[in-house]
């Protein structure tokens, strides 16, 4: 979710943080544009403009280096640092970041305690992961290494890096995760309505969730889960799309919007049957201009 998406959701309510993309980090000290680039809310006191916390997320394998850019991010104004263990893709798992990282829990000991030297104690210093690479066999020992070496809070996706996205989702690893460490646990995975939400927090014992694809599906999944609204129906959701892509009409983003807009369908088919009509229609749009066409006269038919 770029910085667009993050307005436009936390537009509606009812979340209470959001993560950047992951920033990579290898070997440097990275300048503050990059972080910028990423989230510029860094320059609205590190929130969106409906006031959400934001917080950047990084992403690397370097102890040293990656301490070196947590200060540099909360020296710009980042709302703590997050740290990526969990990414199963392959790109960045091949180049030893995210979730391969979670074959060596010494490892991750050694990151997390680096970046808490320099993460002061009034800062949030967080942590995500998966219940391990190939299988779970560390899960409880990654945890316990993030947790005794100084992470705040952790949030945990019930899967492994090899098992993907592909159900089952294992929320009652989460639950064993939890009685293993004595910092929060947020769990993450398959939550796409009130009834996920509300079987994950029964079965991982949670009081906290992180939603991902289950908030492009849902636009409104937050206050759902909160019971402040009943789900978005088709019409409210192309609304949104089209605030969407209004904005992006302008700036460097402009070109890929129309590739953006598909992406979002092949979530939101998971909880709206309109999608996938929509997406058959949209399918070979090139343009931004088409493809706002293409919305405008959707919303109008409904």
């Amino acid at each position: 979710m770029d910085h667009h998406m993050r307005q436009l959701l936390t537009s509606i309510g009812g979340i209470d943080l959001c993560v950047t993309e992951f920033v990579r980090v290898v070997d440097l000290r990275l300048p503050a544009k990059v972080f910028r680039r990423f989230s510029p809310e860094l320059d609205n006191d590190s929130k969106t403009r409906a006031g959400t916390p934001v917080r950047v997320q990084l992403l690397g394998q370097n102890p040293q280096c990656l301490a070196l850019n947590a200060d540099k991010a909360l020296h710009i104004g980042s709302d703590g640092i997050d740290l990526n263990f969990g990414c199963p893709a392959k790109a960045v798992n091949k180049n030893k970041g995210g979730a391969i990282l979670l074959k060596s829990p010494e490892k991750l000991y050694e990151i997390v305690k680096e970046v808490r030297r320099v993460v002061p104690k009034f800062q949030t210093l967080s942590a995500k992961i998966r219940l391990g690479y190939e299988d779970k066999s560390l899960a409880i020992e990654n945890a316990q290494a993030i947790s005794e070496a100084g992470a705040d809070e952790l949030a945990v996706h019930a899967r492994t890096k090899e098992e993907g996205y592909k159900p089952p989702v294992h929320w009652h690893w989460i639950a064993k995760i939890q009685d293993a460490v004595n910092i929060p646990v947020i769990a993450n995975g398959d939550i796409f309505n009130l009834e996920d939400a509300q079987r994950c927090i029964e079965i991982s014992g949670c009081k906290r969730l992180m939603i991902g694809r289950g908030a492009l599906a849902t636009p409104n999944l937050a206050q759902v889960i909160k019971g402040i609204a009943a789900p978005y129906r088709w019409p409210q959701i192309l609304d949104l799309m089209l605030e969407y892509t209004l904005v992006q009409t302008h700036g460097d983003k402009e070109k890929y919007l129309p590739n953006r807009i598909k992406q979002w369908l092949m979530f939101m088919r998971l909880q709206q049957p309109q999608a996938t009509y929509f997406l058959q229609q949209v399918r070979k749009i090139k343009t931004t201009q088409e493809m706002l066409a293409a919305i405008m006269t959707a919303r109008l038919k409904c």
